[in-house]
């Protein structure tokens, strides 16, 4: 009687169990937001231990920025590099350059991170309405980490449409790329709301070209817009 050799177990690779605790992660801080997700659900999601968790990312606030920056990285580098093929179609040999149309800086912008909500089984769709509800119940740490991750993009694209919108107060385009930056928040966020609306189809909630061309046409007519002044007159 012969016997066959037991292969002893295989352990998975390092990158793929740091992949299933941010993939948990996603989902659980999506679910019950970053307070309400405890470690022992972390790790009974992800299928590990809390030695796993600590190895791969040392703390809970450590693991929350490898969430964001997985992501948010990637994402910010395709709108700089959308916003630079733009400048770079865009340029006059005879004067050096002109001005992108306001549109096209929008859609540049809200493009990347529309298209992630059509991926709902490679975790995108996850992570844009855990993005939203970052906006939406944001947290002191958090909402400081997030600004520094887009830091660099929206200093890019306010020079963007300084140059666009050379009519516009300074102080006046800081306020309108606020709105627009909200506007697009809760886009992600809550998407769910338009079945509230008579006539409208809820699966349209996850064409992102159909929402790139809704939201660009909205911000850009509310980026324009004229302002009226409102004069105190004296009593």
């Amino acid at each position: 009687m012969s016997l066959r050799a037991v292969k002893p177990q295989q352990q998975k690779p390092q990158h793929e169990t740091r992949t299933r605790i941010l993939d948990a992660a996603e989902e659980l801080f999506m679910l019950h937001g970053f307070e309400g997700t405890s470690m022992r659900l972390l790790t009974s999601r992800a299928g590990v231990n809390l030695a796993a968790v600590n190895y791969h990312f040392g703390s809970k606030d450590a693991l929350i920025e490898a969430l964001f920056r997985r992501k948010l990285d990637p994402m910010n580098t395709a709108r700089i590099a959308e916003l630079d093929r733009l400048e770079s179609e865009g340029r006059a040999p005879a004067t050096g350059g002109r001005a992108l149309e306001p549109e096209a800086i929008i859609r540049a912008f809200v493009g990347p991170s529309l298209r992630h909500m059509e991926d709902a089984k490679g975790g995108g769709r996850n992570f844009i309405r855990l993005l939203g509800r970052t906006y939406t119940e944001p947290t002191k740490p958090i909402r400081v980490l997030i600004g520094q991750l887009y830091a660099p993009t929206m200093e890019r694209y306010k020079a963007a449409l300084e140059r666009a919108l050379p009519h516009m107060a300074r102080e006046e385009l800081v306020w309108r790329m606020h709105f627009m930056f909200g506007t697009l928040a809760y886009t992600l966020a809550a998407t769910d709301t338009v079945q509230l609306i008579a006539g409208c189809k809820p699966e349209d909630r996850y064409d992102a070209r159909l929402l790139e061309d809704r939201l660009t046409a909205f911000l850009a007519a509310g980026l324009g817009a004229p302002l009226k002044q409102t004069v105190k007159k004296a009593a």
